[in-house]
């Protein structure tokens, strides 16, 4: 069935966010089996509970309110989720495409990019996550020895989305624009979506739940170029 009601839909958030705040996978799982057990496909399970979960995580992790046991366990709760999901829907998943992740220099909000690196393992990419602090070379350096055709290069704050801009450089200056696409992400690209191409951005997603529709995009658009 699809989710009808805010109720209802907040009732699963609910539940699917204390499991995901108190780290407890197992209980995670059991939402996951009631839900299914009550008739809710999985295309609501992700828009209607899993996405509005993740973003009350995210306001938390913004607030430093949450530790980063707490986000690492919510990110493989996400993975789990989402791969369920996808095993229910019957929907073949990409597999063995490489994809570059990190957070850009000097920005250490790692939850953001850690959900979104479930995001891409759940749809069958082969994510390369460098972690926080990555340095433009770094980037470009994984991306051709990984032969990864998109970059995914996330930031929370203005001031660190700007270095973001000395990887489109780098990728300009090596001659690499047509065959490695950058997608950009983090809050602060919601509140100010200029900055996608202020700072070079190929392309960004609002939230989690279109990175793997934004990656493919980027990706033909590679291969095309």
């Amino acid at each position: 069935m699809i989710m009808h009601g805010a109720d209802n839909a907040r009732f699963w958030t609910d539940q699917l966010f204390n499991a995901m705040i108190t780290a407890d996978r197992r209980e995670a799982s059991g939402v996951m089996d009631r839900m299914m057990a009550a008739g809710v496909n999985s295309q609501s399970i992700i828009d209607d509970v899993l996405d509005p979960t993740l973003i009350r995580l995210g306001d938390l992790w913004e607030q430093d309110a949450v530790s980063l046991t707490q986000t690492f366990v919510a990110s493989k709760i996400a993975e789990d989720v989402l791969l369920r999901c996808v095993s229910a829907s019957g929907k073949t998943a990409k597999r063995g495409a490489p994809v570059v992740i990190g957070n850009i220099e000097d920005d250490f909000h790692s939850l953001g990019r850690r959900i979104v690196g479930s995001f891409l393992r759940a749809g069958g990419w082969e994510v390369h996550d460098l972690g926080n602090d990555v340095t433009a070379e770094q980037f470009v350096d994984k991306a051709i020895e990984v032969g990864a055709s998109v970059v995914g290069a996330s930031a929370m704050m203005h001031t660190t989305a700007l270095n973001i801009r000395k990887l489109r450089d780098l990728i300009d200056a090596r001659g690499l624009n047509h065959q490695l696409k950058l997608a950009v992400g983090g809050a602060v690209f919601n509140w100010r979506p200029d900055l996608v191409a202020e700072v070079g951005g190929d392309g960004t997603a609002r939230n989690a739940t279109g990175v793997d529709a934004l990656f493919q995009r980027l990706r033909d658009a590679a291969k095309g170029g």
